[in-house]
């Protein structure tokens, strides 16, 4: 994830950064949808998208993967 928003413009990769730190608030399944196609949910960022899973005994948040909205649904997990 560090390689893939290196590579973005920075003003898009702190945005990207920002919306990240909502999902540490009390209950991040306000940010979340699951996703159909697997067993995880999907966070929308502007165009971006991220695949998470959520740990709820240790409450961790783990990204799958991070990608434009485009190619995200596209790649095989």
């Amino acid at each position: 994830m560090q390689d893939f928003l290196y590579k973005l413009d920075k003003s898009i990769s702190e945005r990207i950064k920002k919306r990240l730190l909502l999902l540490k608030c009390e209950n991040p399944f306000h940010y979340l949808e699951h996703y159909e196609r697997e067993n995880c949910y999907k966070f929308r960022i502007g165009d971006y998208r991220a695949l998470v899973d959520v740990d709820i005994s240790r409450k961790i948040i783990f990204i799958r993967v991070l990608d434009s909205r485009g190619r995200i649904y596209k790649r095989e997990h």
